[in-house]
């Protein structure tokens, strides 16, 4: 059987890893792995965290199962905090999934359940992984253009008029904030004309938001959610608490079907179960539960958006940091939409060959499209970093 098998190509970010790992140099810097880091390099479990877990592992009763759509409290919490009350809860269903890859996966599912072949509408570049988990399900995808990689701009002109001949019916896949990997959001402007074409074309937008809180704020970062909920009949959302609470292994995440009316949410409701327990039967419970009891907790949530707003203010400052170095050490070159982008990523704008000097030469490690992760970026080794930078344009 296994013998008609092909090894596949290792994954990028992974085979960076490795190499990052076994690198003896002292000053080597990982800028490829996309977990939020410190000061200090390290990627923390948040106070507020911890202190759910102590409550939980005090007052936890069972172990029993949870149902296919999670825990009604985490689905209720992570629903009003993604849909702010634009929406009536009557159109709405919501349920938890393991991570944003999850639910990511459980939404093409449910679109070939709607339709035999479906078309999503992807930014050029969009997040690695959404061509296969997308892709992969059986999802026909196509792109608009999206981040100019020569002024380093979102080309909204572009990606207005490619979308302005996207055929009815077909899907928008929305990078609600922190765009991965370009790190570029549009304006408010900008996010309502792309709402007029979604509008205009009858478009079923599919909102990814893997990262609330790491651009404006938690209620800031929705605003294409809000905007679309109060014009479209119908809309997908999939949240990700891998960066915002920091639980990435605990794989905690939601998915949210808006729906035209109450009796087309409860056949949806009925389906998306149905799916559920075909594809993975139940999603995890802990980080569930540890998310449910902060949000549904005023002074926990209260310590927990001081975190987030913590985390936030280190990722700007790292890319102010490394902008104003790289003035001083590669004036010839303008870095300046390092501190435009917003969350954890954006394009650094160097070639490949670039890339693999600085890898190779100085331990500098980030994929070869020169992709980076700000949260790499310490005052300790800001220095280093830039100096390489300069060396290798």
């Amino acid at each position: 059987m296994f013998e008609t098998l092909q090894t596949m190509p290792a994954d990028a970010i992974l085979g960076l890893i490795a190499e990052h790992r076994d690198d003896p140099r002292p000053e080597k810097i990982d800028l490829g792995v996309g977990v939020y880091r410190n000061a200090a390099g390290e990627t923390p479990i948040l106070d507020t965290v911890k202190k759910a877990e102590r409550r939980l592992l005090d007052t936890q009763t069972t172990k029993s199962y949870i149902g296919t759509a999670g825990e009604p409290t985490f689905n209720a919490a992570m629903q009003a905090m993604t849909f702010a009350g634009v929406v009536a809860d009557d159109r709405l269903v919501t349920i938890q999934t393991p991570g944003g890859s999850g639910s990511l996966r459980v939404a093409a599912g449910m679109l070939l359940r709607a339709k035999d072949a479906v078309t999503v509408w992807v930014s050029d570049p969009t997040w690695a992984n959404h061509i296969p988990l997308l892709g992969g399900a059986g999802l026909e995808l196509k792109s608009h253009p999206y981040y100019d990689t020569r002024r380093h701009v979102i080309d909204i002109d572009g990606m207005l008029e490619t979308l302005r001949s996207a055929p009815k019916g077909d899907v928008l896949l929305l990078h609600a904030c922190c765009h991965n990997p370009s790190g570029l959001d549009p304006s408010e402007d900008e996010w309502r004309a792309i709402a007029d074409v979604v509008v205009e074309r009858e478009l079923l937008p599919f909102v990814d938001i893997a990262y609330q809180g790491f651009a404006r704020s938690v209620d800031g970062d929705n605003f294409i959610i809000r905007e679309l909920a109060s014009r479209v009949p119908e809309m997908i959302v999939s949240n990700s608490c891998s960066k915002n609470f920091g639980l990435y292994r605990d794989r905690v995440g939601s998915l949210s079907h808006l729906c035209a009316d109450t009796a087309t949410r409860d056949a949806v409701s009925s389906q998306v179960n149905n799916y559920v327990r075909t594809l993975y039967s139940l999603p995890p419970d802990h980080g569930g539960a540890v998310v449910s009891m902060i949000l549904n907790d005023p002074e926990w949530r209260a310590e927990w958006l001081d975190e987030l707003e913590e985390m936030r203010g280190r990722l700007r400052r790292m890319r102010v940091l490394l902008n104003d170095a790289l003035v001083e050490k590669a004036p010839d070159h303008d870095f300046s939409h390092l501190v435009r982008a917003n969350g954890m990523f954006c394009f650094l704008g160097i070639t490949p060959e670039q890339v693999e000097r600085l890898k190779s030469d100085f331990g500098i490690y980030l994929v070869d499209s020169s992709r980076i992760n700000v949260a790499g970026i310490t005052e300790d080794n800001v220095g280093y970093l830039s100096d390489s930078i300069a060396a290798v344009l």
